[in-house]
């Protein structure tokens, strides 16, 4: 049976971790905000409840690596929500490689710049 992800959460941001966070890191957190807004704590708070279950939600998605994978390929990309700092760091991974394909051509693209710039200084009669 596949289960189908809600985007409309940044369940980063909801169990407050890094986008490149650990297992370990993640559970942590989890296990923190768990007993922070944990019902039992907040008696009849339906607020601190569904805050609870939505913690509940990201965790269930992010500790899965098959579902988190999927969150993190098909997950919210509303760009206007993120500060610049969170922006580069949520998508430094797609920013580094070729469409986030792991294919590198910083190598590539640093010999045609040298070799730009060596064809100017050459033409300016430096070398």
């Amino acid at each position: 049976m596949e289960t189908k992800i809600e985007h409309h959460k940044d369940y980063y941001k909801v169990l407050e971790v890094d986008y490149d966070a650990t297992d370990e890191k993640i559970r942590l957190n989890y296990r923190r905000l768990a007993l922070k807004w944990h019902p039992d704590k907040h008696k009849g708070d339906h607020a601190v409840t569904a805050k609870f279950q939505v913690i509940n939600e990201a965790y269930r998605v992010l500790s899965d690596s098959a579902m988190r994978l999927e969150y993190d390929i098909t997950g919210n990309y509303e760009i206007d929500r993120y500060t610049l700092g969170e922006y580069l760091n949520r998508f430094k991974g797609m920013i580094l490689t070729c469409n986030g394909l792991g294919i590198d051509h910083a190598s590539l693209w640093t010999q045609q710049l040298m070799g730009s710039s060596e064809q100017l200084e050459s033409d300016k009669g430096y070398i």
